[in-house]
């Protein structure tokens, strides 16, 4: 892993209206093996809302990476970290339909744009 990726990330506050899309943006490009649709992976995060930037979740709070099937997860992971390699680390700003459902479906992100920073530490 890159010495960048070593250190929880600090997200910008973003400017502008919310994406309607999934957004994909390589901060580091990973030289590992590659995540495949499907996969195990092993990873650190942090999520924030894209309207506030509160942070919401990190696995960094918590000392500890990790490790979950994509296809448990919300549909932005699931398209998001496809290709990424070991030693990535991608930004992913995923709307509403593809986190956790429009306003009033029942989650406390439900209707929520949101800002997730992955290091890709592992995949099986």
């Amino acid at each position: 892993m890159t010495e960048a990726n070593n250190s929880k990330p600090e997200i910008e506050f973003p400017e502008g209206p919310a994406p309607t899309d999934l957004q994909i943006e390589d901060v580091t490009v990973g030289e590992g093996a590659e995540a495949v649709p499907g996969a195990t992976v092993q990873v650190h995060y942090l999520g924030v809302e894209y309207a506030t930037g509160e942070e919401f979740d990190s696995s960094w709070n918590r000392g500890e990476s990790i490790e979950f099937p994509l296809r448990g997860l919300i549909a932005g992971w699931q398209e998001g970290i496809p290709g990424m390699k070991i030693g990535g680390r991608r930004k992913l700003t995923i709307p509403p339909e593809l986190a956790y459902g429009p306003a009033g479906a029942g989650h406390r992100l439900s209707g929520k744009t949101l800002i997730f920073v992955i290091d890709l530490l592992g995949v099986r």
